[in-house]
């Protein structure tokens, strides 16, 4: 693709270019037959919209607030693993691009900086994702970091008891020389180790399984799969931050979310990488955004591809989306600037959306600038 991409979907076949088949795959892979990975996307294009006519839209803002913080537009980085398999530089390249965005960053716990050489990288608003694991010193320690470090929110993730089978991983497995092993960096030709620094002195990532991937055996021997809600009290004890609880998709899961204290939900099927054929996750937004009532924010990710994207999730109810892979393939085809221009094509094609719509703000995005193809089945009969 000799051109400069002119869409975010642009950057996927630069990055598939630009990275080992291995780590492409591990980005870019979902679970088993990958049906929800398809679906994430799908179901986005299958809503359509409603535009108003004749309204001033001579100016538009997208600015918002999340949590309190003002920020240029409803558009957040999604936790993603080990940045630095896209580039040298990792995680700090993508916090960089986000303080430049002015967009909010959520840290992975599994990021190869530590959360305080991203913290110390730039002024973006930072949240930090968590998962509870069974020795619960170092759930401890490293939110404790984080809120030392000036991360505003923890972001606790609850749909991982046990990995998902992600089968593009488990085939290549037998050729890498172990993920979390000394890897060659291609196509920067230097030997880095890729250890998630935010363990070091907690406790050993270094681990190699003979069956499955190495990724899923380190899950389960750090992840407590005895996790429950009870826990999320737990959480709330050791810290001052708000919680966010990530991996909602029911309006059950969504009333014992609020029930438990948390405040915020981002409605997510970890990027369809773990439970296949759960549903898209911006076809049961709706369901969660009726449940909480308003007590709390509803976010969500997975399939965000357009500006269109984000302005049918806001109609649907959600503050912000989330986007992930979109910005593992930017910073893989073009490190922190290739981060940046995604973020910034979906903020310029939102405001296009917003203007062609009627909506001169954030706010004046209504349930009834979209139709689903729920409501189009109900009235056919």
């Amino acid at each position: 693709m000799a051109e400069d991409p002119v869409n975010v979907n642009e950057y996927q076949e630069l990055a598939r270019q630009a990275l080992p088949k291995m780590y492409y795959d591990f980005y870019a892979g979902g679970a088993e037959d990958q049906h929800t990975l398809k679906e994430n996307v799908e179901a986005f294009r299958r809503i359509t919209l409603r535009p108003r006519i004749l309204i001033d839209v001579s100016k538009i803002s997208l600015s918002t607030t999340i949590l309190g913080y003002n920020v240029s537009a409803p558009i957040m980085i999604a936790p993603t693993a080990m940045h630095r398999l896209a580039h040298p530089e990792g995680e700090v390249a993508t916090a960089r691009a986000a303080a430049a965005s002015n967009i909010i960053m959520i840290l992975s716990y599994m990021s190869m900086c530590t959360v305080e050489e991203v913290a110390s990288s730039c002024d973006a608003i930072r949240f930090f994702q968590i998962y509870v694991y069974k020795r619960r010193d170092v759930t401890a320690q490293l939110v404790q970091r984080a809120e030392r470090s000036g991360y505003k929110a923890i972001v606790l993730t609850v749909d991982v008891p046990r990995l998902g089978r992600r089968e593009a991983d488990i085939k290549n497995n037998s050729v890498t020389v172990k993920l979390f092993l000394s890897l060659v960096l291609f196509p920067y030709d230097r030997m880095i180790a890729p250890q998630l620094k935010n363990f070091e002195g907690l406790l050993s990532t270094q681990v190699v399984s003979d069956e499955g991937s190495n990724l899923q055996a380190f899950a389960a021997s750090t992840i407590d799969n005895s996790l429950s809600w009870k826990d999320v009290g737990w959480l709330r004890s050791i810290t001052k931050l708000p919680i966010l609880i990530k991996g909602v998709l029911t309006q059950e899961d969504a009333i014992k979310a609020v029930e438990a204290g948390a405040a915020g939900i981002v409605v997510s099927n970890h990027g369809a990488r773990q439970l296949d054929y759960s549903p898209a996750t911006i076809s049961v937004l709706e369901e969660v955004v009726h449940a909480v009532k308003g007590k709390v924010p509803v976010f969500v990710d997975g399939g965000v591809r357009r500006g269109t994207d984000v302005f049918k999730a806001l109609a649907l109810g959600a503050q912000a989306v989330l986007i992930g892979r979109p910005v593992v393939y930017g910073l893989a085809a073009k490190g922190e600037t290739g981060v940046k221009r995604v973020t910034e094509m979906l903020k310029d094609e939102l405001e296009l959306t917003m203007a062609l719509s009627g909506c001169p703000t954030i706010k004046d995005i209504t349930r009834g600038h979209v139709i689903t193809d729920r409501e189009r089945l109900h009235s056919s009969l």
